[in-house]
């Protein structure tokens, strides 16, 4: 077959090279189903793995992308046909399993989920791991009980992928939402999401975190971990919920008990990669139905395959707004 290209990542002497090479199919891992692929997108952990800003590639080399969509070409599994549209987000994708950053991927069916109807290949990754890990979010706080009666819900890392996301749902299904962000020239973007109120991190005194202090929040998605996160579970309602999905500014977490035994505050932990199939194919249904943003082309721009390299630096820099889908339709 004609060779086609990727974008491969590699670790040679403990540093990570990164670049586009030429590959064809006998050279992509084992799996059921071959799909053409029509987009990827940009997460943070591509970027972590591109750069070798952080321990993320599993195997010597590996092409790139962690979420693709597209056509299927091949399939020996009985639940995928010749020109399904699916997608794959997750699982091994791009660190120890050759992802999305190719022309085609060849996967295991049981990681594939067919796009649902009224789903473009496009939307798919304009979602990606960010929106299915936003989405997953807000499926497990309403699992236990958040409701739009109960309060606001309060998104930090609003800009980013997930947050941006996470807002814009939100308010789509009734909730009263504050953005929280350390960029006060995003505000009206923000605002046009969906966000009621925009706060910013510089006015939270982050040094001096109570216990329990003003409870204030039904509802929480948190993307950075550290003191932000241990100010959102002093502030929480009684009964409030919070969905934990990032470490982009700490692993850490300081806190005390008392948001836990004393308002009975939930602390969700968010695993999109293993995310059980059940679970995943009702997320994307809720994303393409109830949950779907209504600035959905607003928040995400596209780019060619030639010009993913440069948006990895932007990424671990944070001048990324919202979503970035890749083309790779020549």
């Amino acid at each position: 077959m004609d060779t086609f290209k990727a974008f491969k990542i590699s670790e040679v002497e403990k540093r990570i090279q990164a670049g586009f090479v030429d590959c064809t199919l006998d050279d992509l891992d084992s799996g059921d189903v071959v799909v053409r692929v029509a987009y990827s997108d940009v997460n943070y952990k591509d970027a972590l793995a591109a750069t070798g800003k952080g321990r993320i590639l599993l195997r010597p080399e590996c092409i790139g992308g962690i979420d693709f969509s597209g056509t299927v070409v091949l399939s020996t599994d009985a639940r995928f046909a010749k020109g399904d549209a699916v997608l794959a987000t997750g699982y091994d994708l791009g660190v120890k399993h050759h992802g999305g950053y190719a022309a085609y991927a060849r996967v295991p069916a049981d990681w594939l989920v067919k796009i649902p109807q009224g789903m473009a290949l496009w939307e798919a990754m304009a979602f990606g791991t960010a929106g299915f890990t936003a989405g997953l979010g807000i499926v497990r706080m309403e699992a236990n009980g958040l409701k739009p009666e109960n309060g606001p819900v309060i998104v930090s890392g609003a800009t980013g992928g997930v947050g941006s996301i996470a807002i814009d749902s939100l308010a789509r299904l009734g909730y009263q939402v504050v953005a929280l962000t350390g960029k006060a020239a995003e505000t009206d973007y923000l605002m046009r999401l969906g966000a009621k109120e925009v706060k910013l991190r510089s006015d939270l005194d982050l040094a001096k975190i109570k216990p329990l202090d003003r409870a204030m929040w039904a509802g929480a998605v948190d993307s950075l971990g550290g003191d932000v996160l241990a100010w959102m579970a002093s502030t929480m309602k009684i009964g409030g919920t919070i969905a934990s999905i990032g470490l982009a500014a700490s692993h850490t977490l300081n806190t005390t008990v008392m948001p836990f035994i004393l308002r009975g505050v939930s602390l969700l932990g968010i695993d999109s990669v293993n995310c059980p199939m059940p679970v995943r194919q009702e997320v994307w249904r809720r994303l393409a139905t109830d949950m779907h943003p209504a600035h959905l082309k607003e928040l995400a721009r596209t780019i060619p395959f030639d010009d993913l390299p440069g948006a990895f630096d932007d990424f671990i820099a944070a001048r990324i707004r919202g979503r970035v889908v890749v083309d790779l339709n020549p």
